[in-house]
């Protein structure tokens, strides 16, 4: 692995690092066990839909991860704990081999929850084993980057593990509650309208984008680079549930001016009317608005932060309120100045295209199918949510996703030119 590498994953570890190193690991992968937790075996089997997964298939591909990428390369005398997970378990790494459809993940009721848990347990003995004993500078640097890198990993996939139990409960006829609410603020919980819309101007001029400094990051994130940013203004908080509803009672999901084309043409086909978990009781003498939340179904609360919106959605808000969507820099150029109050509620849409900066190269091997082959057909949030992992946010952190996903913790925040 040449230097330029190294410095995109991580620095190499000297001193007490590795011991650090494990004390993270054992952290984290505890932390993933318990989000499940409040789960029934059957809550851990099913998919909901082709783009979420089974809670069972985040515990056991995230240790994936680590057996394939780190115990296969490094441990000696490597066996696996089972030839079959190398492909059950493969999401997306085509370096690696073949991988189960990802729409079938749900139809996998074995290995049993029993199992994976044991999978789990195997592979983090092994790994600590592995960090205890390592003692080579060059081996100890690499593994160290690797670890941290499948650190990072799974605290991507505990937001997504929450995102798609709510997405899973809320199919449910029962509405049931994710009884372990308590593990994560729930979605929206910033009070987005309970103050004022301030309009935070910022002069034009060049700026600069991406990561710097020390510290984790992706290869996404860099290289750090020069952008020209018009005169531009920033919204001081996220969009609110009440001046959403004002959107939603308004026919912004019957207006196709409000639209982009492809968006008018999503709502129609799939009959969009309003945000994912929200729900308008029918009684004689309720009207009333309720959202499903990780609590159950609950009144929509009308000061907390919209969540849940696609792309389209978030830009035909942006278009009716007479305001648009910020790019990524104007967006980093704002948190870099305002601070806390752009993270740990929703990720924020932009309309930046997920594409590489100038000059990214990927990293080598399987390993650089990480992020550079899903640059297309995606849009660039910047931020982070309620269910994001603490310490996982940073302010050149770019997630991204398909214009009409809205599963995610997903919201507003608007800019003015």
């Amino acid at each position: 692995m040449d230097t330029a590498t190294r410095q995109r994953l991580a620095p190499a570890p000297a001193g007490q690092a590795m011991h650090h190193l494990a004390e993270a690991f054992a952290r984290v992968r505890a932390r993933s066990c318990q989000l499940v937790q409040p789960l029934s075996a059957e809550d851990c089997c099913v998919q909901s839909m082709p783009d979420a997964s089974p809670a069972k298939w985040h515990l056991a591909h995230t240790t994936w991860f680590f057996e394939t990428f780190i115990l296969e390369r490094f441990e000696a005398c490597f066996q696996p704990f089972h030839p079959a997970f190398r492909v059950l378990f493969n999401s997306y790494y085509e370096g690696v081999g073949e991988q189960h459809p990802r729409a079938q993940r749900g139809l996998m009721t074995r290995p049993a929850l029993a199992e994976v848990l044991a999978y789990r347990q195997n592979v983090d003995q092994r790994l600590q084993a592995l960090l205890a004993q390592v003692q080579a500078p060059d081996i100890a640097g690499e593994l160290a980057m690797l670890v941290e890198l499948g650190l990072q990993h799974e605290q991507q996939h505990q937001e997504l593990l929450l995102t798609d139990i709510k997405h899973l409960l809320s199919m449910n006829p029962l509405l049931p509650p994710y009884l372990g609410s308590d593990a994560m603020a729930d979605a929206g919980q910033g009070q987005a309208g309970a103050r004022a819309m301030q309009w935070q101007p910022f002069a034009a001029g060049i700026v600069e984008v991406g990561h710097d400094g020390p510290g984790f990051f992706f290869d996404n994130e860099t290289p750090r680079h020069r952008q020209f940013v018009e005169p531009f203004c920033m919204a001081s908080r996220l969009v609110s549930n009440g001046e959403y509803l004002a959107f939603v009672e308004d026919g912004g999901y019957s207006n196709p001016l409000l639209w982009l084309a492809a968006g008018w043409e999503w709502v129609v086909q799939q009959k969009i009317t309003r945000p994912l978990y929200w729900q308008q009781a029918q009684a004689q003498f309720d009207s009333a608005w309720r959202e499903f939340t990780l609590h159950g179904l609950q009144p929509l609360a009308m000061h907390e932060a919209v969540t849940h919106l696609s792309f389209f959605e978030a830009e035909a808000y942006a278009r009716w309120a007479g305001a648009r969507l910020p790019t990524e820099a104007e967006w980093e150029t704002a948190a870099a100045a305002q601070g806390e109050d752009y993270f740990g509620v929703a990720w924020q849409w932009t309309t930046s295209s997920y594409a590489p900066y100038p000059g990214y190269v990927a990293l080598p091997g399987a390993v650089g199918e990480y992020n550079g082959k899903f640059m297309v057909n995606q849009y660039v949030l910047r931020g982070s949510s309620a269910a994001t992992p603490h310490g996982h946010a940073r302010l050149s952190y770019r997630n991204f996703f398909p214009a009409t996903a809205r599963w995610q913790l997903s919201g507003i925040r608007l800019a003015r030119s």
